[in-house]
């Protein structure tokens, strides 16, 4: 099920990445002890696009080091910054 852009965005933001512009809006995931981590994703400038459709969603969560499950939960907020955390240090 497809999901709003501007929803990924601000959970993304909530849970310690930080945005930077290039080509893309590129999401960088900062620990818990403020060091900059290579989980990234990415979202699309495009304005036309206010829906990311769930074989995206499916990338991101690739990108993120989760299933598409977990990636939703990590935006939605069910699953905390802690325990994507210690889910990172188990891959």
């Amino acid at each position: 099920m497809p999901r709003r852009k501007d929803d990924i965005e601000q959970g993304l933001r909530r849970k310690g990445f930080k945005q930077r512009e290039g080509d893309h809006h590129y999401f960088i995931y900062w620990n818990l002890n403020g060091e900059k981590t290579a989980v990234f994703t990415k979202t699309s400038h495009t304005p036309k696009m206010r829906d990311i459709p769930d074989n995206l969603l499916g990338l991101m969560a690739r990108q993120c080091r989760l299933n598409k499950a977990d990636f939703l939960n990590l935006v939605d907020c069910p699953l905390s910054r802690e325990e994507f955390e210690r889910r990172l240090a188990q891959t």
